[in-house]
């Protein structure tokens, strides 16, 4: 079910003049000294970016790495706002944060992803911002949460904030191979699904870990509709005293973003409105079609449940069920169609026949 919150679009924002897609936030992760930020800020500027993001509080997985600057920080920022005329973010994690970026006038506000995953944090945070009219990011939770995102909003719609924004930054995995975090696409699709008229915004920096990952998805999240891009950029990245290997500089990210295809969210053009919505007919047909043979298939699944309880057998057959992952996997090769994808939707299948089994075998009779 969609969430009833009246979030105002960025185009009430005041803070992009310019507001086709990819609204884009660049700087560096950290701001580590005076003369770091203001020329890597003035770089950006040339290259068109308008809000520049950087870190002055930085919440690390372990001690004694480089934890932010702190406060004497944001009045480099403010500086910056005021001699560039650029838009300036940073990140709060508690309302002393939240107070002291007030105080210096920080027009963008952004809550990180190990915050998200505290309720407690948010609503801290959340109380701090009462009356206040500023855009607040919101980052995906560091695990795959959905509940805790939306819940993050909540709270701060709640306390009167409207200008929300969603900040797609992948989720921790032990086992992540390519990326830094698991893209997980489905959870901000589903974030965008129940709050409509939410800004869907994408880190690229923090999903792939790598810059030469930025582009690939950077370009995904275009694809997939998100309505901009938040990316670390420092001058000399290499050099950064924080995840230096998933920041580019201004020039890179100038070439990023000349490389994005934009595409239409909506087409516009009559002939391709009707042939997308024909096309879409046809799988609506052929998704009735599923959840057709799904109810045959549960049905009879409820069956064999009531005769093994007849007949005092087990509701788990490993034989059986390894034909059945070998055969739909065999079909998917030789369909072209993507084995992972099988593999999922047949083990969610198995799982719910399990669930039934067990409803069936557990079922007190009169």
């Amino acid at each position: 079910m969609a969430c009833q919150l009246d979030i105002q679009p960025c185009s009430e924002w005041n803070l992009f003049s310019r507001l086709q897609r990819p609204l884009v936030i660049a700087g560096p992760c950290s701001a580590e000294s005076e003369e770091q930020l203001s020329n890597t800020a003035t770089l950006l500027k040339n290259n068109g970016i308008e809000v520049l993001r950087a870190g002055i509080w930085k919440p690390r997985t372990r001690p004694n790495c480089f934890e932010g600057v702190g406060e004497k920080g944001l009045p480099w920022l403010q500086y910056i706002q005021k001699t560039l005329g650029l838009k300036v973010a940073t990140e709060v994690a508690n309302a002393h944060h939240v107070e002291a970026a007030l105080k210096q006038g920080i027009d963008m506000l952004w809550i990180g992803a190990r915050s998200t995953a505290n309720p407690f944090v948010v609503q801290e945070i959340a109380e701090a911002l009462k009356g206040v009219d500023i855009p607040v990011l919101v980052k995906n939770p560091v695990n795959p949460d959905i509940e805790l995102w939306v819940g993050a909003f909540e709270r701060l719609y709640i306390c009167g904030i409207k200008k929300l924004g969603a900040i797609h930054r992948g989720f921790s995995s032990y086992n992540s191979n390519r990326y830094r975090n698991t893209p997980q696409w489905q959870i901000p699709i589903e974030l965008k699904r129940r709050i409509k008229q939410l800004p869907l915004f994408c880190d690229p920096s923090h999903i792939s870990g790598h810059r030469e990952y930025i582009q690939e998805i950077s370009q995904k999240a275009m694809d997939l509709g998100f309505d901009g891009l938040i990316i670390e950029s420092h001058i000399q990245p290499d050099c950064a005293l924080s995840d230096a290997a998933q920041q580019i500089t201004p020039q890179q990210l100038n070439n990023i973003l000349k490389q994005l295809i934009i595409r239409d969210a909506h087409p516009n053009n009559s002939s391709n409105h009707l042939i997308i919505e024909e096309l879409r007919e046809k799988i609506d047909t052929l998704d009735n079609s599923i959840l057709e043979a799904l109810t045959h298939r549960m049905k009879i699944i409820e069956e064999i449940g009531h005769y093994k309880k007849q007949n005092n057998i087990t509701i788990l057959q490993p034989d059986r069920w390894e034909n059945i992952l070998s055969r739909v996997i065999d079909e998917a090769r030789k369909n072209n169609l993507p084995v992972e994808l099988v593999e999922r939707v047949f083990k969610a299948i198995h799982q719910a026949s399990i669930d039934r089994q067990t409803d069936i075998m557990n079922r007190h009779e009169k």
